[in-house]
């Protein structure tokens, strides 16, 4: 019999169904927050002119038909559960807004798997009840996919716009939360603390099977979080399905955060992990630089910003996504909002770094507009890459060679 597990204590909300004893083995852990072949060669300079496949974003039936401005991209990693709406390979996206065009009112993640599908509209995989799905999208091998929201509270005119309130603090955004769902769409979880989740932006994932850690970034408290989950099946209903909250420490603080007129906020967004290194890189939009928080996966204490990895006011203009490079370059996407470029060519660009903060190469995404830049990522395999185009709605995916 199936029966309702809650796990109480820094989170508002943990439920899920679970049953009896499972037998799933515990399969190879993979980290999709760094390539698993690390080549020497980086990637920009190395990518062709155009993109192996580029497809729309935008849902055109269902609930939810209509969103725009994607956010959140990840690949569904190998060994991914087969019997689902999900298949590994595939790619996801979630949209920041609704069919209005309003900031943190779209509700949806949308399969958009141009090699497989080419020709065909991207079909609809959830849509949440809580809008404002963030770029804090990731995918678990065992069969869950993770989306944290920081939806808009305002109504009428103010719907979609953040307003500072008399002490800086964001007005007519809510919180946001971080949902667990199974290979089918269906909601397993809803996660909330007042204290480690306050604006789910971004997030990244080490994933070990049975255990996997997440590392979120906060925009409201310009914080990082690090939560620790046990993972028991497969997603597949079978019996065994429960995921647990065991773990949470706040491993990072004090990154600049505030309302924007253009980018509804700005707060710490992109973050990738160095497994190898056990070194977290955070994208600060609002700082206009690049951090590294060592020690990332074991840490007990707050490290405030970390150490100061990218500090180039030339090629930094917001820093919104972030991914490794498959030979560990940094790549990030900028969003403009702050130290926006002079260059109009230099706008919605995608810039690679090395570790040690050395310029390598960029591009941009929609060049002459600002703003159509944000996630971006690479695959487990280093085979991939995404990002996303604000201004089009669209996914742009390279095979990497």
């Amino acid at each position: 019999m199936t029966k309702l597990v809650v796990v109480t204590g820094i989170f508002g909300v943990l439920a899920m169904a679970c049953g009896g004893s499972g037998g799933a083995n515990d399969p190879t852990a993979t980290t999709q927050s760094s390539a698993l072949t690390v080549a020497s060669r980086p990637l920009i300079p190395n990518l062709t002119p155009s993109p192996t496949s580029s497809g729309s974003t935008v849902p055109v039936t269902g609930t939810g038909k209509g969103d725009v401005n994607p956010y959140g991209v990840a690949f569904v990693p190998p060994g991914f559960p087969s019997g689902g709406l999900l298949r590994a390979g595939d790619v996801i996206v979630a949209n920041f807004n609704d069919v209005t065009n309003a900031q943190g009112t779209g509700t949806t993640i949308v399969r958009v798997n141009a090699g497989a599908d080419a020709g065909t509209d991207p079909s609809i995989f959830f849509t949440s009840a809580l809008p404002g799905l963030s770029t804090a999208l990731g995918v678990l091998e065992r069969g869950y996919v993770l989306v944290g929201n920081l939806p808009s509270t305002g109504t009428g005119d103010q719907r979609g716009v953040c307003t500072p309130g008399p002490n800086g603090e964001e007005q007519g955004v809510g919180a946001g939360a971080l949902q667990i769902i199974d290979p089918n769409g269906k909601l397993v979880t809803t996660l909330t603390s007042t204290r480690f989740l306050d604006g789910p932006w971004d997030l990244t994932v080490k994933d070990e099977g049975r255990r996997a850690l997440v590392f979120v970034s906060n925009a409201l408290s310009g914080t990082v979080t690090r939560l620790e989950l046990r993972v028991g099946g497969d997603g597949d209903g079978d019996g065994d399905d429960r995921v647990a909250v065991t773990g949470a420490t706040q491993i990072a603080s004090g990154y600049a955060h505030r309302c924007d007129p253009a980018a509804f906020v700005v707060g710490p967004t992109g973050v990738a992990l160095d497994a190898k290194r056990d070194t977290l890189f955070v994208a600060s939009a609002g700082d206009n630089a690049i951090f590294a928080i060592d020690n990332a996966s074991d840490t007990r204490r707050d490290a405030g910003r970390g150490r100061l990895v990218v500090n180039d006011a030339a090629h930094l203009h917001g820093p919104l996504g972030l991914a490794l490079a498959p030979n560990g370059d940094l790549v990030s996407a900028q969003g403009d909002a702050v130290n926006p470029s002079t260059d109009p060519n230099g706008q919605s660009a995608i810039v690679e770094f090395t570790r040690r903060g050395a310029f390598v190469a960029q591009f941009s995404v929609e060049p002459s507009t600002a703003g159509a830049a944000f996630g971006v990522a690479v695959d487990p395999l280093g085979s991939q890459f995404a990002i996303v185009d604000d201004a089009l709605n669209t996914l742009d995916q390279w095979t990497l060679p």
